[in-house]
């Protein structure tokens, strides 16, 4: 769900309105932390849209702590919290056992998720093509993205805001699965893609291809092959900006080479 345009503010009536009252307990806890106020509320079903707003204005958090927070450091704070949450749950439970592939399409962007049968691991990336917000004067699509292996993060990740959003989507569909797996995600914006609309974009975009029904392969290269039908830029570029992709071409061809190995001979006694 979209946050609205904005404006100065000329006027402001406030009549009496219903509030969720899950949000409003919230509210009036002074001694409950922010990060606990945006765990329960998202288990009590409230809509991550609505906890980010509250979170903008400083509803949650112990007395002393509450602050204004900017619209685009809120969004991104309750994703990751909640994210980062349900990854620690994902990792005790077992992986996927085939790979699955998942596409969309939505408002001139192309999503692609690969789940590949191991341990948690996360890789959001997005190709911006020419004559696209920012892409605008280039000549070939703009790649650029970033990884989590299993430990997780230490910093911020470059790509910013869609990044985190897209991992909430990932880790939510895990969750109702009861696995883990090694996550690829990869977003394609043509031209028609106008102007960006915000990170809640990805992440419903990212949830709703989630909610489709997975073509699954028994083979890592059958599973790019088939999203690659999809998608328009090359595999080359892919590779070459893939933390991911570079992982696993490099374990199959360490295991052809001792495929490949010959066994040693034993010696006769």
């Amino acid at each position: 769900q979209p946050f609205g345009p904005s404006a100065l503010l000329k006027k402001f009536i406030a009549p009496n309105i219903s509030v969720d009252s899950r949000i409003e307990r919230a509210f009036y806890d002074t001694d409950m932390k922010a990060s606990e106020a945006i765990s329960s509320l998202y288990d009590a079903g409230v809509l991550v849209t609505r906890i980010q707003r509250a979170f903008s204005l400083g509803m949650f958090g112990t007395h002393s702590r509450r602050r204004l927070v900017p619209t685009r450091w809120a969004i991104t704070a309750v994703d990751t919290s909640i994210s980062s949450r349900i990854i620690e749950e994902i990792k005790n439970y077992p992986e996927i056992d085939e790979y699955y592939v998942y596409t969309f399409k939505n408002i001139g962007n192309l999503y692609a998720a690969i789940f590949i049968p191991e341990s948690w691991s996360f890789e959001w990336i997005e190709a911006w093509y020419p004559r696209t917000f920012w892409n605008y004067d280039g000549s070939t699509p703009e790649l650029m993205g970033d990884y989590e292996n299993y430990g997780g993060r230490s910093s911020y990740a470059a790509v910013g805001g869609c990044y985190y959003a897209a991992r909430l989507a990932v880790a939510e569909s895990l969750k109702g699965m009861r696995r883990q797996a090694s996550c690829l995600v990869l977003r394609e914006i043509h031209p028609d893609y106008i102007l960006p609309v915000g990170v809640w974009n990805v992440r419903e975009s990212v949830r709703a291809m989630l909610k489709t029904e997975p073509v699954k392969f028994d083979a890592l290269h059958k599973a790019i092959s088939h999203t690659l039908k999809f998608l328009t830029v090359p595999l080359k570029d892919w590779m070459r900006a893939s933390v991911t992709l570079k992982i696993y071409h490099q374990q199959r061809k360490i295991i052809q080479y001792i495929g490949s190995t010959p066994s040693p001979v034993k010696e006769e006694r």
